[in-house]
């Protein structure tokens, strides 16, 4: 057997091990944590809407109540797990492919290394809380964004930048309302292993739930780029501040109401996801 063969042997060896039952729980229980964490960034932001405004409504908030339930510390555990399944599931992606026909494009390889940098970062700080060090819960979302963009904005042609970034994020935050209004996810979901009631029940999740992240996403790109334009980078906005922002509108908390409800939603559509999707 030449190189090249044992090369290939190896490649496809390692292609099967990535697409093994570990890399599918690893998947699954990646997916569910997700599902907690957007769930409970919903439930922080519809007590904003009711009038309890003390706790942030991003994901430090979220690991925050988390911590302060019974068994907080395990639950902590868990939730940490769950997040570097996400990134190993991600990081398989990159380097193999993902499900579908065309789950070995250069594009989509290149979005899931965007996303395993960014599970594992998220991965990173919950570990970091759970393990005593409390980095994952200091600083809300909005300080970091205020730290980040202040830092950027000093850069050469910083403005420009962070006019690009705030751009990108908008059109990231519509293509992901779009899609998920137009059910794009049918073709990452075993649609042949559900009830019709199910599978009405996993639309509205998906539906509502995408629309709602979509517009959280493209609200703070527009920050980005309002800041980007005014030169004010104390006046960025992070997850929990966007969220805010919406009871601010014309109208009112109860536009707030319809994006928390939807998180949750969101959450919900996450657990579905672990149970249903093609992996």
């Amino acid at each position: 057997m030449n190189a090249s063969a044992t090369a290939r042997t190896g490649r496809i060896k390692a292609r099967r091990a990535a697409k093994g039952s570990g890399v599918e729980y690893a998947a699954r229980a990646g997916l569910t944590a997700r599902g907690v964490i957007y769930l409970l960034v919903g439930v922080l932001a519809l007590r904003i809407a009711f009038g309890d405004g003390k706790k942030q409504a991003d994901r430090n908030g979220a690991v925050a109540e988390i911590a302060q339930q019974p068994f907080g510390a395990v639950l902590l555990w868990a939730l940490a797990v769950g997040l570097v399944g996400m990134a190993l599931w991600r990081l398989s992606e990159a380097c193999f492919g993902s499900a579908g026909p065309d789950g070995r494009a250069a594009k989509k390889r290149l979005l899931s290394a965007g996303r395993f940098v960014f599970y594992a970062f998220v991965a990173y700080s919950v570990l970091s809380f759970a393990a005593g060090s409390g980095s994952g819960g200091k600083g809300s979302s909005d300080q970091q964004s205020r730290d980040v963009t202040a830092k950027v904005l000093d850069l050469p042609a910083g403005r420009w930048i962070v006019g690009a970034a705030g751009v990108g994020i908008v059109v990231v935050g519509l293509l992901i309302g779009g899609r998920a209004v137009l059910r794009k996810y049918h073709k990452k979901l075993k649609l042949g292993q559900m009830s019709a009631r199910t599978r009405r029940l996993v639309d509205v999740t998906g539906v509502g739930g995408g629309a709602a992240r979509g517009l959280v996403f493209a609200a703070a790109g527009c920050f980005a780029v309002r800041v980007a334009i005014d030169y004010e980078p104390d006046r960025a906005k992070g997850l929990d501040d966007t969220i805010r922002s919406f009871a601010h509108t014309p109208a009112g908390p109860w536009l707030l109401v319809c994006v928390a409800a939807g998180l949750v939603l969101f959450g919900l559509f996450s657990f579905a996801m672990a149970r249903w999707r093609r992996v």
